[in-house]
């Protein structure tokens, strides 16, 4: 495993301060546009299928977005050398189509739904599969079986005490695990070309 900030080159970070200059900006500049961005499962079915993806960049709040935008920063310290910046955008791509399509096809009483949070576990995913593809130490497996055990948990019990009493909206635990099959699905794919040694953004 390669965690340290000195193993990430400053040009890693370009594509997740793009991403978080989005996430807030969409949040400040157009709050009112939250009832028109957001999913809901009968507008989508209506014909509003842009919902797909902008479900996933706008906010109930401030503290949801600073929890997201705090899970990007996280995910990309760790794994940002993983992935060139068009690999990285495939897992983007993957994860928030795995995340709205179970949503749409699995989750009939779903009726909306904001956040992040599903694509960031697509991230994580995939960036843990390159882990284990390069260095499969006892760190990298703990933090594996970590990640498995948190979704195992959600699906069980239902969202983590913390989670759940950090944000002010009920949190929807199915999105994670939609968005960890779209970014394992996409990692999968990718991990099929050979690697180039590691990658910066």
């Amino acid at each position: 495993m390669h965690i340290r900030p000195d193993n990430v080159p400053p040009g890693s970070w370009r594509l997740p301060s793009i991403l978080v200059a989005v996430l807030v900006l969409i949040h400040v500049a157009a709050p009112a546009m939250l009832p028109a961005l957001r999913y809901e499962r009968a507008a989508v079915l209506g014909g509003e299928a842009w919902r797909l993806a902008t479900g996933h960049l706008v906010h109930a709040d401030l503290r949801h977005l600073g929890w997201n935008v705090l899970g990007v920063l996280i995910v990309w310290g760790l794994f940002a050398r993983e992935y060139t910046p068009r690999q990285w955008l495939v897992v983007l791509l993957a994860s928030t189509a795995a995340t709205s399509l179970g949503f749409l096809l699995l989750e009939p009483g779903l009726e909306w739904y904001v956040g992040f949070s599903g694509v960031l576990h697509g991230c994580m995913a995939a960036g843990l599969v390159a882990w284990l593809r390069s260095a499969r130490d006892p760190l990298t497996w703990l933090v594996t079986g970590l990640f498995a055990a948190k979704l195992a948990w959600e699906h069980s019990m239902g969202a983590l005490p913390f989670t759940a009493g950090s944000i002010s909206l009920p949190v929807v635990h199915e999105a994670h695990t939609y968005g960890a099959i779209g970014g394992l699905a996409a990692a999968l794919v990718l991990s099929r070309r050979p690697r180039r040694g590691r990658a910066s953004l």
